[in-house]
């Protein structure tokens, strides 16, 4: 699905997205990142499925400076356990789970309200069209 991009803002939005990828400004990244106003990183997660998030991964999160965590589960809502989030607690950051479509929509629109968030997006290996 191709989103809007307003090209006056200067920012990296989403505006693409399918089952084994999503664009950012056009770009098209085929894994895992997290995206922020600080950049892209290609996430430590990258490669892996959905059952395969440890609580390493969200402390590497964890470590940055944002409000709020969308986390793009892929296709559909999955709910990583408490055990595996607590660093996001501890560091004062709220999460919110949602499929990738909505994290896209989502992100963009808090991101042109100024707000400090940040978009972990899961593409797993394999899924199919």
């Amino acid at each position: 699905m191709k989103l809007h991009l307003d090209p006056d803002a200067g920012r990296l939005l989403f505006t693409g997205y399918g089952h084994d990828h999503v664009l950012i400004n056009g770009q098209r990244f085929d894994a895992s990142l997290l995206l922020s106003a600080q950049g892209i990183e290609i996430a430590p997660w990258a490669g892996l499925g959905f059952t395969a998030l440890t609580r390493a991964h969200f402390e590497w999160i964890a470590l940055r400076d944002f409000d709020i965590l969308l986390l793009g589960t892929g296709a559909r809502l999955r709910f990583p356990p408490p055990s595996l989030t607590q660093a996001l607690v501890e560091a004062r950051i709220g999460l919110e789970v949602m499929d990738v479509g909505a994290l896209c929509r989502t992100y963009n629109i808090l991101a042109a309200e100024g707000r400090s968030i940040g978009a972990a997006v899961l593409i797993e290996p394999g899924m199919p069209a």
